[in-house]
């Protein structure tokens, strides 16, 4: 299916965009205004995007319907300063109601049911029940556009960053196994980051993964083997050798039952090793697939 996104209204191509482009993190923005109004407004339009500086971008994109702007842009554009609060399942209802489209002096906080906490450097105040509160001076507002739907890109550098003692973990740091944050799908569909869901993929740094095209051709072929199995295998720093002192003796049992049989031997081999990738045993694995290579 192709989408010709040049004949799309500006609510279809949302609708495809945000179903699309998922999960993205939530932030809530408090923004504060010459008149010391305060705005509070959640935003899925929302990243990190440079450590040096440290810089959050979020985006109160211009209302499709009727091409109005929200509160939070009109606020940084007379101060520009704001605390990007990150979300999590703790608050994402409270946050869902803080979206609502209040007159302007209305107050989402108190609408909300939040707690107002007041920053250390800029005029806005922080959400007390987030967790990780950042306060930030907004270094530019880069428009993409005058119609309605054009994103309003607020580029904040981070001036500091208040973390709660109860996300981090033992060596001082954050937790991600503690954080519970909720990140924005399409629709009114939310996914929810915990333990349960969480996994780890080595990342390569300073040494080179030898790459898929390394592999063995059987190995690489595999009808067994997915593309994860096969990122895993190539994300070694150096092509395997056989270790004779590996041993294991589901390896031995279907070398000596299949051994009549290479076509089949190959396949339980392709099987075991899958295996023994999807609990993070590599070295394991590039064992047993070697064991076919060499049989």
């Amino acid at each position: 299916m192709k989408i010709d996104f040049l004949n799309l209204s500006v609510s279809e191509k949302q609708q495809w965009l945000q179903h699309a482009i998922a999960p993205r993190p939530v932030c809530f923005a408090s923004t504060i205004d010459k008149e010391g109004n305060v705005n509070l407004s959640p935003f899925s339009f929302f990243n990190l995007f440079s450590s040096n500086p440290p810089i959050v971008i979020f985006s109160p994109a211009r209302r499709g319907r009727d091409n109005t702007t929200k509160h939070t842009l009109d606020n940084v554009l007379e101060i520009p300063e704001c605390v990007v609060n990150m979300v999590d399942y703790d608050m994402v209802q409270q946050a869902s109601l803080a979206s609502c489209e209040y007159p302007k002096g209305v107050d989402e906080f108190i609408k909300s049911g939040f707690t107002k906490e007041a920053a250390s450097i800029v005029k806005a105040p922080m959400v007390k029940e987030a967790k990780i509160k950042m306060e930030c001076r907004v270094n530019e507002v880069k428009s993409l556009g005058e119609q309605g739907g054009a994103g309003q890109l607020v580029i904040a550098e981070v001036l500091c960053m208040h973390v709660d003692d109860s996300i981090l973990g033992t060596d001082g740091k954050i937790d991600q196994q503690k954080t519970h944050f909720i990140a924005r799908l399409g629709g009114d569909w939310y996914c929810r980051v915990d333990k349960n869901n969480l996994f780890k993929v080595p990342k390569p740094n300073t040494q080179l993964g030898i790459g898929v095209d390394a592999l063995p051709e059987g190995i690489r072929n595999s009808t067994i083997l997915t593309g994860n199995h096969l990122g895993m295998l190539g994300n070694v720093h150096e092509q395997p050798v056989v270790n004779p002192s590996f041993d294991d003796e589901r390896l031995k049992n279907i070398v000596q039952y299949f051994s009549v049989n290479p076509v089949e031997m190959e396949k339980e081999l392709h099987r075991y090793a899958a295996e023994l990738l999807n609990k993070g045993f590599t070295e394991n694995a590039w064992q047993v697939l070697l064991a076919g290579e060499n049989t």
